[in-house]
């Protein structure tokens, strides 16, 4: 089966591309290395450099690729820079994705699997969120990607394409040779980490007046390694529709730092900082549908086991992608 990744050089992107190589996929990654890394690269896969927002290019590369399925994860991710340039990620994440769509329906592609996101809830009413929900983003980057379902969805009535929307909590981990390195790094993870080696100052905590026990965010941390195995079932040819990716079980800021301690030994230094505009208190998935349907078996549910694997990468890749490979 062949497949064709977008955004393969980036955190979630590389990971499950290096899943699908091991269990026996022809992969092609289409990425333009902006925010992701060249030796994220998977050597097996063949890689075409590219720009989703270049129509011309995306249908020369869907044509000379022929999938049978595509895996999009190509897409800016930062909620804060959402806010202050909403342009760019309807540009990029929208008018980016709609070229691929147009692609995969003049070649005749019938399987899409959307790298998506819980941020199309926005605030919900009520934890655990399950795909039933309302759909209102709090922030322009949950817009886009809810925006590009919605395309999607028009398009698997008009022209049969099979849409499964994999609606991500909180990424997070490694694997042994590829974790999260992005410029500027926004998720608590890696900023409690590179705290702990010494090369951030202190954790900065946006917000501790939350309606949570602790007044601090809430959050469905999900291991990698678990997010591209659900992947890896989506493909399948029955399966199409949104499923939530999480374990039902939530963290806050301050207990995440309690396990980073832990499992480092640092004190890692904190220090409170008003909240970050766009940020909901609490998302926290129902994953019952992931489980029944997909037919997915998480294997890292444990924060202390996510932690951990995040920072035996982290040490061996102090500076990311930038050490020595």
């Amino acid at each position: 089966m062949k497949v064709l990744v977008t955004g393969g050089a980036g955190y979630i992107g590389s990971i499950v591309t290096e899943h699908l190589l091991n269990n026996g996929y022809d992969v092609t990654v289409f990425d333009n290395l902006e925010r992701g890394h060249r030796e994220a690269l998977d050597p097996r896969a063949t890689f075409i450099e590219g720009d989703l927002r270049h129509a011309n290019v995306v249908h020369e590369a869907m044509a000379r690729v022929k999938p049978d399925a595509v895996m999009h994860f190509a897409a800016y991710a930062l909620v804060g820079e959402s806010m202050q340039h909403p342009e760019r990620y309807f540009e990029n994440n929208l008018g980016g994705g709609m070229n691929l769509a147009a692609a995969m329906i003049r070649v005749g592609v019938p399987k899409l699997v959307f790298s998506s996101t819980c941020a199309t809830y926005g605030t919900p009413s009520r934890v655990p969120i399950d795909e039933d929900m309302p759909q209102k983003p709090d922030n322009a980057y949950g817009e886009s990607k809810l925006c590009f379902e919605k395309v999607m969805t028009w398009y698997a009535q008009r022209y049969g394409i099979r849409n499964v929307f994999l609606r991500y909590f909180n990424a997070a981990g490694a694997t042994d040779r590829l974790g999260e390195d992005h410029e500027p790094e926004t998720h608590l993870i890696p900023n409690v980490l590179r705290a702990a080696l010494g090369r951030n100052p202190a954790v900065r905590i946006f917000g501790t007046d939350y309606p949570t026990p602790d007044g601090t965010c809430i959050r469905d941390y999900v291991h990698i390694e678990d997010l591209a195995a659900a992947h890896l079932l989506a493909l399948h040819e029955n399966i199409d529709g949104p499923y939530n990716l999480g374990y039902g079980t939530g963290a806050s800021v301050r207990q995440v730092i309690e396990s980073a301690r832990r499992i480092t030994g640092s004190e890692i230094p904190c220090e409170d900082a008003p909240r970050r505009e766009g940020d909901p208190p609490a998302l926290v998935a129902a994953g019952e549908k992931a489980l029944k349907v997909l037919g997915w078996k998480p294997q890292f549910t444990e924060l202390d086991a996510i932690i951990e694997s995040a920072w035996r990468w982290i040490r061996q890749y102090p500076e990311g992608y930038r050490t020595s490979v």
